[in-house]
């Protein structure tokens, strides 16, 4: 008797990690399909068991992560959903029929990584590190790898050329010039993040950079600021705060008892 209920236990977890897979599939599908991706996003149904979700047509906690393209950004970027409380029945998530559904909490993100900022900005090797620690004489704040999460203040570092030293040999993976620091300006201004170089850095954050001569600073700044669009913000959630996290410009936005398509990512 035991053993048969041993051997009940262990198909039923089996059917109901069968189900929870398929489900994700499906979502994962018809978010590719939808969305126009390059590959299947990553959907995650949390919680056990997976059946008793269903019978209930509420799923507590789901995940999304997909990488998109979008036109003004060189690359893909990585967005993110986090949905709490789906309101949906397993029949109409088998059927394809995922359009208006009832969620309790949805946590949306954009993450922009270091590759696709120093394309965006035309600065192949450019990093970005949190804000210099007042209580430090060398300057030095959390490293982009350090896990380190700010807002506000941030110091860009990248190779880029001056118009004084156009004969300055090329590192490799730049086009030449000297390696700056600079400060920044990170904002959210409605839907915008504006990326706004206000100083040369003259610390030491990362490793040590050239001063830069006066009649190349304003250059340089330019070379640093950027305005990035979050119309990308997974089911047209709007963005709320945007920070600077290992590296990764990272913009999160939040609603409550919202209605969205689990077929399109992206609200048209």
């Amino acid at each position: 008797m035991v053993i048969g209920l041993l051997v009940v236990a262990g198909l039923a977890i089996v059917l109901d990690f069968g189900m929870a897979a398929y489900s994700e599939y499906r979502v994962s599908r018809l978010l590719r399909d939808g969305s126009n991706l390059s590959a299947d996003p990553e959907v995650t149904f949390h919680g056990f068991p997976f059946v008793a979700q269903a019978y209930d047509d509420t799923y507590k906690n789901v995940d999304i992560r997909a990488r998109a393209m979008r036109p003004d950004i060189p690359g893909e970027i990585s967005v993110e959903a986090n949905l709490k409380g789906v309101h949906l029945s397993f029949r109409n998530l088998v059927d394809g029929n995922v359009r208006n559904v009832p969620v309790d909490a949805v946590q949306a993100r954009m993450r922009i990584e270091p590759v696709e900022l120093g394309r965006l900005f035309k600065i192949p090797d450019l990093q970005v590190f949190g804000p210099p620690a007042p209580d430090k004489s060398d300057g030095s704040g959390g490293s982009g790898g350090s896990g380190m999460t700010t807002t506000g203040a941030i110091i860009l570092q990248g190779t880029v050329p001056l118009s004084s030293e156009t004969d300055t040999p090329a590192l490799p993976g730049t086009t030449g010039g000297r390696l700056v620091n600079v400060l920044a300006d990170l904002r959210l201004d409605g839907d915008q993040v504006r990326i706004t170089a206000t100083d040369i850095y003259r610390g030491s954050e990362a490793s040590p950079a050239a001063l830069v001569p006066e009649a190349d600073k304003a250059a340089v700044l330019a070379r640093f600021t950027k305005t990035i669009d979050t119309k990308d913000l997974p089911f047209g959630i709007r963005p709320a705060t945007v920070e600077a996290s290992a590296g990764q410009i990272v913009v999160v936005g939040k609603g409550q008892n919202v209605t969205v398509d689990l077929d399109r990512l992206q609200q048209p």
